[in-house]
Parts: C-alpha cells; sequence; structure tokens
C-alpha cells in the first residue's frame, strides 16, 4: 500500500471501528496513537490482547486489514501488516501493564513473543520489561508497581 492508502485506512479504523482518541489524549499525552507493523494478523492480535490485555478488533478496508488496540479510555494503536518493517531496534515504545506487568510478562513467550529483559526496577519511574512482540518488534512494558 502507499502513503494514501495507509492514511485512508487509519482514518477509516479511527472513524468506524472506535471513538476518536479523548482530548485528554490529544492535548496531554506526548505519543497518541501507534502503528505496530506485523506479518502474522491473527498472531499479533492474540499477542496484544493477551498482554496488555485489551480487546483487539480486526478490520478490512479496501485492500488493506488490520487490527485496532481498543482505545476508549486512553491511547490507541493499530496493527498493520507491513512485514518489512518489522524491527526489534529503533524506538522503544513502553505500554500500560499498570499493577499487572508480572503477569504481562508471563503472557508474552505463551504468545509467541521472547523477554529479552524480564521485570525491573526504572527508579522513581517504576518498572518495566523488555520483550519482542509475536512479530519481532521490541517493546516495553511499564508499570508504576512490580504486581
Amino acid at each position: 500500500m502507499v502513503g494514501s492508502e495507509w492514511r485512508n485506512l487509519f482514518a477509516y479504523s479511527l472513524l468506524t471501528i472506535r471513538p476518536a482518541m479523548g482530548e485528554m489524549n490529544s492535548k496531554i499525552n506526548r505519543a497518541v496513537w501507534l502503528d505496530i507493523p506485523v506479518a502474522d494478523l491473527d498472531r499479533a492480535c492474540k499477542f496484544y490482547a493477551a498482554v496488555l490485555g485489551v480487546g483487539v478488533e480486526q478490520f478490512s478496508f479496501g485492500e488493506g486489514t488490520g487490527g485496532v488496540l481498543h482505545h476508549e479510555d486512553g491511547n490507541g494503536g493499530c496493527l498493520i501488516v507491513k512485514p518489512e518493517d518489522i524491527s526489534e531496534t529503533g524506538t522503544l515504545v513502553y505500554y500500560n501493564t499498570d499493577g499487572r506487568i508480572r503477569d504481562a510478562v508471563a503472557q508474552v513467550a505463551g504468545h509467541g513473543g521472547s523477554v529479552l529483559e524480564d521485570t525491573h526496577s526504572i527508579g522513581p519511574h517504576g518498572f518495566r520489561a523488555i520483550a519482542l512482540d509475536s512479530e519481532g518488534n521490541r517493546i516495553a512494558l511499564h508499570s508504576n508497581t512490580d504486581a
């Protein structure tokens, strides 16, 4: 797909699958949306649903398909089938697993990912774990508590 097709797919996913991002998300949060490249959409949807503990709704629009992370009360993201963009280097995105980081880490391997760094303190900023998702993207899981 070319850029304009992805923009149309993004707009479609925002307007028809889930409500628009809330005012707080667009004014306060610095990251408001994520496009996560995947090779296998079904596998990636299962991975993110299990690890993040949120629903993931698959959709198709024209020739494109994707999966939208439920985001009624927070920032959203979209799983986009673009295997050529998968990377275990580059920007590290921290996903909110507040109060359930140990469970989230336990879900990683069972859903096709691998833990690179187990849960550890990041000082006054809480706790994190670093993993590869089911597609090979490097991600961080974050919690304010070690639970």
